[in-house]
């Protein structure tokens, strides 16, 4: 996969980068990742990227011209990549596991990075995806892309040790991950529940699925109510809902 980010501020991205997973995919040659800083491609004398917004307001908007001509410089290095433009908005659709999985399948990301007020309006004819981060709003788009680069490029074949941590992980299955535990058995007191310890896959299994309802349950259940339950699933949760209600009578008493 090939990345690249258009950016005011490419020192941001240098040692983040650089480092942890996404260090180990780029020396693995699984990523190549390129950072432009789009004021080099001014055509203004005094390399300004920014201007007043016709009509009046508060604020500065990035000029098309300088993120048209990196894009173009982009295209003329890479012609035969397909690729996914991606403008970083705080009114874009709202970024999940699911568009990390999507952006994974990908030849060629380009993540634009916004600062200022907002946009010319004509950057966006380039674009194929809006993204924001959450509903809140950042100094620029940089801490959102790094965000998205990394749950994205962790999703990439051999990224990961394990091949298996990413499919388990929480959000790609539709429910949080279950508790997990290692050595030693017993921390002060703090033991490691007796099924993960009698060498039973499949009661572990089983523990496993019904721990991770039990979490999304009680702190997500909105992610609940998306997920298709299977019966095995619905008849967990129905125990898990009993074991709840004991408790809270319990309590109650």
């Amino acid at each position: 996969m090939r990345i690249d980010v258009l950016t005011l501020f490419p020192g941001m991205f240098a040692g983040p980068m650089g480092e942890s997973i996404i260090g180990k995919a780029r020396e693995k040659d699984l990523l190549e990742m390129n950072v432009s800083n789009f004021r080099d491609y001014s055509d203004n004398k005094h390399h300004t990227v920014d201007d007043y917004p016709y009509g009046g307001g508060a604020g500065m908007l990035l000029k098309a011209q300088p993120i048209f001509d990196n894009l173009a410089a982009i295209e003329q290095a890479t012609p035969t990549t397909k690729k996914r433009v991606i403008l970083l908005d705080p009114a874009g659709k709202k970024f999940d596991q699911k568009m990390a999985e999507e952006f994974s399948q990908e030849e060629h990301l380009i993540f634009i990075c916004g600062h200022y007020e907002g946009y010319d309006e004509r950057i966006r004819t380039l674009v194929t995806d809006e993204v924001s981060l959450g509903d809140y709003v950042l100094t620029g788009g940089e801490l959102g892309a790094m965000v998205m680069i990394d749950a994205t490029v962790r999703l990439l074949p051999e990224v990961l040790g394990n091949e298996t941590s990413a499919q388990t992980d929480s959000h790609s299955t539709g429910l949080l991950e279950h508790p997990q535990y290692t050595r030693p058995a017993d921390f002060r007191g703090l033991a490691v529940p007796e099924v993960l310890l009698n060498g039973n896959h499949k009661l572990i299994e089983e523990w496993r699925l019904k721990e991770s309802l039990r979490r999304t349950y009680t702190r997500r259940p909105d992610m609940l109510a998306k997920l298709e339950l299977t019966p095995e699933m619905k008849k967990l949760l129905a125990e898990i809902k009993s074991e709840l209600s004991q408790e809270t009578d319990s309590d109650e008493a």
